[in-house]
């Protein structure tokens, strides 16, 4: 107390000034309608700037929650959407306890790291073993397809990019339901090449490319992008399609991982067809 009194005494002088400043202040405004005014203008659009900084600040650090929000939320209705179940029902009875059988299951992560630049490109996530993820399941984005679930620990997993000489996703043209295999060259992240399409279907740029399903990673109908343009090898009977993907790789921040839950059960079927 004796210290703040002691710096009051001792800058009294400024103290005197600013009283003595809003006295003449508050006297010129009480006794002159036109400075009144301006200077209530001048004070509002002092004061409504200071709100909409702090409110704009408040936004920005709100985004964080309201992306993680959304994730969320993509994941839910992923789960109760159509596509993420299969038909399972065959019986001819009128009265049934379902038809339809989940097949996705659609778990909400953040990217914490990302390449697009390199030839081998690969992501992580903040999700790992404990909270379900495995090797070989799908990561997709609202936008379409991002990887495949390469390795895992306790609480985190990495990706490998559809940005990798190791991507082969199988993937189908909307348009004419051929299907064909994804790539990536190495050189533009925004565009991809399919290949293995049989030269006698009709291309058009333009159309859609989504995932086939027969890898029972990916479910059917996921977005990959559009197609740009396409050529034919002299002697070759299948097109090289240049795709432009639907998805930005170097803008991701959230993601859903996807888990095929009838993945085993098909797999185990292919076995013993194999071996017959």
């Amino acid at each position: 107390m004796r210290n703040l009194l002691a710096f009051v005494w001792k800058h009294y002088f400024v103290f005197l000034f600013v009283f003595l400043e809003i006295i003449a202040v508050l006297i010129l405004v009480q006794g002159n309608s036109y400075q009144g005014s301006r200077i209530l203008r001048s004070a509002n659009r002092f004061t409504g700037f200071v709100y909409n900084t702090s409110g704009s600040i408040g936004d920005y650090l709100s985004l964080k929650r309201a992306n993680k929000d959304l994730s969320d939320e993509n994941a839910r209705l992923h789960n109760t959407a159509r596509s993420a179940y299969i038909i399972t029902d065959t019986s001819a009875f009128l009265t049934r306890d379902s038809i339809y059988q989940q097949q996705y299951y659609y778990m909400p992560a953040r990217v914490i790291s990302n390449t697009t630049s390199k030839r081998n490109n690969y992501l992580m996530l903040n999700k790992g073993r404990i909270h379900g993820i495995l090797p070989d399941m799908a990561v997709v984005s609202p936008a379409g397809v991002v990887g495949i679930i390469n390795e895992v620990s306790d609480h985190y997993s990495s990706v490998i990019s559809v940005l990798h000489r190791r991507t082969g996703i199988s993937a189908r043209i909307v348009s004419n339901n051929q299907v064909g295999s994804l790539v990536w060259d190495g050189r533009n992240y925004r565009q991809g090449t399919l290949m293995d399409v049989p030269a006698h279907a009709r291309i058009v740029p333009g159309d859609t490319v989504v995932t086939s399903g027969y890898s029972h990673i990916f479910p059917a109908g996921t977005l990959i992008g559009t197609i740009l343009e396409y050529s034919q090898e002299p002697g070759s009977n299948f097109y090289t399609i240049t795709l432009d993907f639907s998805v930005d790789y170097n803008q991701l921040k959230y993601v859903e991982v996807v888990q095929n839950l009838l993945r085993e059960e098909q797999e185990t079927l292919e076995e013993s067809s194999l071996i017959e």
